[in-house]
């Protein structure tokens, strides 16, 4: 069984084309970018900061979305 879940894995790697592998990545890393810009925000005392946080917050937000 492990075998297969390999093989189907290392099939779907490789029939990725390079548009969805670019996809993928971007939308990792605006996830992880979202999760830190949350974590700051958590701890995001200055009103101004918060503000910016939560803006960028708001714009990583929207382009996951586009992309999900």
């Amino acid at each position: 069984i492990e075998q297969t879940d390999k093989r189907a894995e290392q099939q779907t790697t490789y029939e990725a084309s390079p548009a969805v592998r670019a996809r993928r990545e971007r939308l990792e890393s605006l996830t992880l970018a979202r999760a830190r810009t949350l974590a700051q925000l958590q701890h995001a005392v200055v009103p101004a900061y918060r503000e910016m946080l939560e803006r960028a917050l708001r714009t990583l937000e929207a382009e996951i979305s586009e992309l999900s």
